[in-house]
């Protein structure tokens, strides 16, 4: 049986760029660019007409950023997933937009074959974001609303029973489902169902965002 090709929508700014990338796309079976954008503000009427799969979203572009755009587009019903096109691979703004709900980001030089594959996970629901990264970025947040921040993150996660706050812990540590599971003697299922369960109970878009949020709550339990 014969998989769909992932539908990706394609934002950036640099003409050249969105030409280059398109063209070394093009080659695989596995991804169809089904359109392009010159800036953000033209994401969201391009989603509702083409209805991609996953948007390549540039972070810095005029008129409408990147990050404003996956705001806007994350918090929308049925949204496609996104991933953050980036120079830098532990820029602030890529924290900012994984807060909204991105699913990784990708350098924007990184392979095409590498591209193909964190599309196609994406696309499956996987985050495209190491652990060592993810720690890398969480570090990088700004002290100045530490405390404020660390008692949003605490009464959020009081919703969760203790058996959901083990494992989103395990999740801020960067540790797979084959991880989880093997620590806490669950199987790969159970611990697949308690992930979702916590994103569902704490508004949560991804297992990126539950690691920001148990960096920002610290060690400490409630």
């Amino acid at each position: 049986m014969t998989t769909a090709a992932v539908r990706v929508l394609l934002a950036d700014d640099d003409a050249l760029l969105r030409a280059g990338l398109t063209m070394m796309l093009a080659g695989s079976p596995e991804i169809t660019i089904v359109a392009e954008a010159a800036d953000g503000s033209q994401v969201g009427g391009l989603v509702e007409q083409h209805r991609p799969d996953v948007v390549l979203m540039d972070i810095r572009m005029p008129i409408m950023d990147g990050l404003s755009a996956t705001e806007a587009l994350r918090a929308r019903p049925d949204a496609p997933e996104v991933i953050v096109l980036t120079t830098f691979d532990a820029d602030e703004h890529v924290l900012r937009a994984l807060r909204a709900g991105a699913a990784g980001f990708l350098l924007k030089d990184t392979p095409p074959a590498d591209i193909v594959t964190a599309v196609c996970r994406v696309a499956q629901g996987q985050p495209v974001l190491s652990p060592s990264v993810t720690q890398l970025l969480i570090q990088r947040v700004a002290a100045s609303d530490t405390d404020e921040r660390r008692d949003r993150a605490l009464r959020r996660l009081e919703l969760l029973t203790d058996r959901e706050r083990e494992i989103a812990d395990a999740v801020g540590e960067g540790k797979s489902n084959a991880e989880i599971s093997r620590s806490l003697y669950l199987s790969v299922p159970t611990v697949k169902t308690h992930i979702s369960r916590i994103l569902t109970k704490l508004d949560l878009n991804n297992r990126v965002q539950i690691a920001l949020l148990i960096h920002d709550a610290g060690d400490a339990r409630p």
